[in-house]
């Protein structure tokens, strides 16, 4: 009996949220994956964005994309909110090799930030980096 009624508080749950977002207009926000020439294009085309490295302040210092802040991925979810005020800014998120930055674009999400991309790692950027 608790299964099934489990199962129709889950089934309303859905059907309310496609209603809101259907009739609404509510902007479910996601994670955007995209290539680091895309990432590139985007920091050449927007003129208001967030260049984010979530690397650890070592890696941060041996070497970064021009413009990136950094706040590594362990500290994201106590920083994130008081560092990047604007919740609907474009923010460009990475790491060395692409595992910190899928997580921790998602902890952006999570936190109610609404334009996240994820461009994977550092490793895979060919544009140059500063150091």
């Amino acid at each position: 009996m608790n299964k099934l009624i489990l199962k129709i508080v889950i089934v309303a749950t859905v059907i309310v949220s496609v209603f809101v977002i259907t009739v609404c207009g509510v902007q479910q926000a996601v994670v955007r994956n995209i290539t680091p020439k895309e990432a590139y294009d985007m920091m050449n085309e927007i003129d208001e964005f967030v260049l984010l490295d979530v690397r650890n302040a070592s890696e941060f210092a041996s070497g970064r994309i021009y413009g990136a802040i950094n706040i590594p991925y362990t500290d994201l979810t106590m920083r994130a909110v008081n560092e990047i005020s604007n919740k609907k800014i474009v923010i460009l998120v990475y790491c060395q090799t692409g595992r910190r930055s899928a997580h921790a674009a998602a902890n952006l999400v999570g936190l109610g930030f609404l334009n996240v991309y994820d461009f994977g790692g550092i490793n895979n950027w060919p544009f140059g980096i500063t150091r």
